[in-house]
């Protein structure tokens, strides 16, 4: 079986979904339609080969096995946004804003 990855889209749906208990207040938020909210979370689902969220009309609520990858995937994000802020805008344009051995020529 190979490596499978999650991707940090992915879980962003999903932790926003389940903030703010709905697709669609979830899509608004990230700037998609509802459908496609819908999608990311089966492809989520797939991906884990589990369902993770269970719907009842309008109300969610997180599954067991939901559950536990929602503490994996805030700290996913969690990280992944620390990185993308220390890269955003390096104090020296010409540095890569880590205490490197080198700088971009």
């Amino acid at each position: 079986m190979g490596i499978k990855n999650l991707s940090t889209e992915l879980l962003r749906a999903f932790i926003t979904v389940i903030e703010v208990a709905s697709f669609t207040r979830a899509a608004e938020i990230l700037g998609r339609t509802q459908p496609a909210i819908s999608l990311q979370i089966k492809r989520l689902e797939e991906t884990v080969g589990c369902d993770m969220i269970e719907r009842k009309g309008k109300e969610i609520s997180l599954t067991e096995r939901g559950e536990a990858l929602a503490i994996h995937a805030r700290q996913i994000l969690r990280l992944n946004d620390l990185a993308v802020v220390q890269f955003e805008k390096p104090s020296n344009p010409r540095s890569c804003g880590l205490a490197c051995r080198w700088t971009m020529q």
